[in-house]
């Protein structure tokens, strides 16, 4: 199990606003953490932060050296018409551990099939990414992070714009890489996925709301 990610007095300026500020609190293994808290509030920033994709100005991550973290964007960041297929999306979750675009070995084979059945997209893999429905895409790139089989998985906003199954089967398999020992922290403004969490972290402005 991953150990605890403590966020310590965390700050990130830019120019002249602070994204984060003097932000602390504890981040749990074996927990669905919900990130909270309204459009521009820091919510993104605290997960690129823990990404690793954004150095904070001020302040430390503890707990991060040495584990690994899987980090899934939100949809709207990934173009609908990217030139690859869904097999090739839940593929990527394994290039940490085998190289980008390297033949999967026959555990790594697997693991995507798991994925894929998990999340009904078996019927799908070869189809291209650009054919599917928004659900399906949502749920292609969901499942490239459950792929990953990493420490830390971070989410941001993993069921805006999509239907109730969809969000069901989100929910439940982000439950389930909780369920292992992983440190799992997604950003969410939907009440539904809130109560499915075991912690909430509630930003406004920056700062914890209290």
């Amino acid at each position: 199990m991953s150990p605890v990610v403590d966020l310590d007095r965390l700050c990130v300026r830019r120019g002249d606003v602070h994204a984060l500020a003097d932000v602390t609190a504890r981040l749990r293994p074996g927990v669905v953490t919900a990130l909270v808290g309204h459009n521009g509030a820091g919510k993104s920033t605290l997960l690129d932060v823990l990404a690793g994709v954004r150095p904070p100005t001020s302040g430390r991550v503890l707990g991060l050296r040495g584990r690994s973290v899987a980090y899934v964007p939100q949809r709207s960041a990934v173009p609908d018409d990217l030139p690859v297929t869904v097999g090739d999306v839940l593929a990527m979750g394994r290039w940490r551990e085998v190289g980008p675009w390297r033949r999967l070995g026959a555990a790594d084979r697997a693991l995507v099939a798991q994925v894929a059945d998990r999340l009904e997209l078996a019927g799908l893999l070869r189809r291209p990414l650009s054919s599917v429905s928004g659900g399906q895409r949502q749920r292609a790139l969901v499942g490239q992070g459950l792929v990953a089989r990493a420490d830390v998985l971070l989410v941001d906003e993993p069921t805006a714009g999509v239907d109730t199954g969809t969000r069901e089967a989100l929910l439940a398999a982000i439950a389930d890489e909780a369920g292992r020992g992983a440190l799992v922290v997604h950003a969410t403004h939907e009440q539904a996925a809130v109560d499915r969490a075991g912690a909430v972290l509630a930003l406004d402005a920056g700062r914890l709301a209290r």
